[in-house]
């Protein structure tokens, strides 16, 4: 992990937050808070309610219960509590006809404390034509756009749903660089809605695992290694069905089981060890056996 959290005033506080669309309880019972300087990723499967949670956020979608605050600020009572929200979607097709520069102009005129030197010196970092339409851009070239329009509003925070999809490698991990330095200036948290779990391996603090709406884990990314441990073994027949009982098994291969254990480690460890595998190595732990253990092996995004 590249940034070190820093937890002070609660800043965005999400509290018991749920929505039902149809017949479906999209969000069910949502509470988590973001702290200040800080990137907190969001990972679920596809439907899980990720995104709608970061419309939610921003009021585009009113909950059913529950409240979401900024400083103590409810966003859907007070319209000014959202001037320092800004949540980024994962398309930006609304505007493809206009111009870069028509876009700045009208992001200026709604947003109090644009920088549009700043957003001068982004183009130009990045080096993005500033007088194209936004459908002339590549996918990548829209969704680097999006970002660039972002925190060149100077929000103190931003929702990203999907940041990096289409980016190339070498702009993404420049993008990624980019978020991490404007998060360790203190000024701005950011919210990552996203599958790219490698990536977030890299820039989080703090890990939300939605499942069918709801949260079910919150993992601090620096303590993972107190909470996880990752284990490859090796048996003549197959693994004793009690300890099967006490793993996530992560792959199976006939014999050679990879799996990932959770709870009093040192325990599982030695009763690992009792049994006598032909094989036993320790594996380094990744955000994606997380995934696998909690939500099922099949990775896919809303």
């Amino acid at each position: 992990m590249l940034l070190q959290s820093a937890w002070g005033k609660v800043m965005i506080q999400v509290q018991n937050v749920s929505k039902t669309m149809g017949n479906q309880n999209v969000l069910k019972d949502i509470t988590f808070t973001v702290g200040k300087g800080t990137i907190t990723g969001i990972i679920g499967r596809n439907g899980a309610g990720k995104t709608t949670l970061l419309k939610t956020m921003v009021t585009i979608v009113d909950p059913d219960n529950g409240t979401v605050s900024i400083n103590d600020r409810d966003v859907f009572a007070d319209s000014k509590a959202k001037e320092s929200i800004l949540f980024v979607a994962d398309s930006v097709e609304a505007l493809k006809n206009y111009s870069t520069t028509a876009i700045a102009s009208l992001y200026a005129d709604i947003y109090p404390h644009f920088d549009h030197d700043y957003f001068q010196a982004l183009m130009h970092r990045f080096e993005m034509p500033s007088t194209k339409k936004i459908k002339q851009y590549s996918k990548g070239r829209k969704a680097l756009f999006s970002l660039i329009l972002a925190f060149a509003t100077r929000p103190d925070f931003v929702l990203l749903d999907e940041p990096t999809d289409g980016l190339d490698v070498v702009v993404k991990k420049e993008i990624m660089r980019f978020m991490v330095d404007e998060v360790a200036k203190g000024d701005i948290s950011i919210v990552i809605a996203t599958h790219r779990l490698d990536e977030l391996e890299a820039l989080a603090d703090q890990i939300l695992v939605i499942n069918q709406g709801e949260i079910t884990e919150t993992f601090q990314l620096d303590h993972l290694q107190e909470r996880f441990k990752k284990w490859q073994v090796v048996y003549r027949e197959h693994m004793p069905d009690f300890l099967l009982n006490h793993l996530h098994i992560l792959q199976q291969s006939g014999r050679v089981y990879t799996c990932l254990g959770e709870g009093d480690l040192d325990d599982l460890e030695s009763q690992l060890k009792e049994t006598e595998p032909l094989l036993y190595e320790e594996l380094p732990l990744s955000l994606e056996d997380l995934f696998v253990a909690k939500l099922g092996s099949e990775r896919i995004a809303e």
